[in-house]
């Protein structure tokens, strides 16, 4: 018989975990790591399932839940929208009232927010968003954990974004709200922030320049040039991003000590350098890896609580 859940909690976007929580999570996320490299097992999620929904396609997103909850004692269903009724007739409202009776979590990577947050609304169990057009918590809670694991805490640090105002960005800028510190932005001219999706308070900077935005910074990071959903606007995206690459000049501009990050997958040549990503700075192995670790603690807190060992 199944012990019985806490309060249902959704992760629809990062600010929905308090500072607090997101550092229990992040701590969860350090011992179940440690577990995972003795080869000790640890399987509170025994009988439990977890729905994966994939709208977009994706490696890192589908490797890590999956084996994540196969490591925890769980199970997975997959779904695409070719395979469910998701992208078909039937409201998601009403997929989300049936799925939700059958399964323990579920995680889903789409387009619209709005998508997830009318699944989430309408389910028994608790959301996780695997990717949306606006944000990407997942990615950067591995990402914080991953800079806490290279140089400790991130409160009062600086984090240069560099590119494109994507979800990663936005997620960034949620972060450095909640947990105390600061990002620089800088991205070409026509594709700067959205003010409905940027948050209020003093936790980020504008910066027309990207060599002025990595000065002094204590993480450079950055992602693709053109992100699923505008493929057609690829050629125009790369001459506009041209002056965006992280290089070693720009990473020169940042501390000496500072980690270099990229979601991957990576455009050698593009947004970063082979030199940078393959270089002494960067942390992307390290980073893609710890996406298996934050969400299998991401999933023990939604499910289990803080009542764990």
């Amino acid at each position: 018989m199944k012990s019985s859940a806490p309060q249902l909690r959704h992760f629809l976007q990062l600010s929905d975990l308090a500072r607090g929580e997101l550092e229990h999570v992040i701590e969860r996320a350090g011992i179940i790591k440690q577990r995972f490299k003795r080869y000790q097992p640890y399987q509170p999620l025994t009988d439990r399932t977890l729905a994966m929904v994939f709208e977009k396609a994706s490696t890192r997103t589908r490797v890590s839940f999956e084996a994540g909850m196969y490591q925890m004692g769980g199970s997975v269903i997959h779904l695409t929208t070719g395979d469910s009724q998701l992208g078909r007739s039937e409201p998601i409202e009403d997929t989300a009232r049936v799925i939700s009776r059958m399964v323990d979590i579920v995680m889903i990577r789409t387009f619209e927010q709005t998508k997830i947050e009318r699944f989430a609304a309408h389910s028994r169990v608790p959301v996780i968003n695997g990717l949306t057009n606006e944000y990407h918590p997942c990615q950067i809670l591995a990402d914080i954990f991953t800079f806490t694991e290279q140089r400790g805490p991130i409160a009062g640090r600086t984090v240069a974004w560099i590119g494109d105002a994507n979800n990663m960005a936005y997620t960034w800028l949620q972060a450095a709200a909640i947990l105390g510190f600061t990002v620089h932005v800088s991205t070409p001219p026509a594709y700067g922030l959205d003010a409905r999706l940027a948050p209020a308070g003093g936790h980020f900077q504008v910066f027309d320049d990207p060599l002025a935005a990595a000065s002094g910074a204590d993480l450079v990071t950055t992602d693709v040039w053109t992100s699923m959903g505008f493929e057609a606007e690829n050629e125009q995206r790369r001459q506009a991003f041209a002056p965006w690459c992280v290089d070693a000049r720009l990473m020169q501009a940042a501390r000496a000590d500072a980690l270099f990050m990229h979601c991957l997958p990576a455009h050698r040549g593009e947004e970063v350098t082979a030199e940078v990503i393959d270089g002494p700075q960067s942390v992307v192995w390290d980073e893609a890896e710890n996406r298996l670790h934050v969400q299998k603690a991401l999933m023990e807190y939604l499910l289990l609580g803080t009542a764990v060992q």
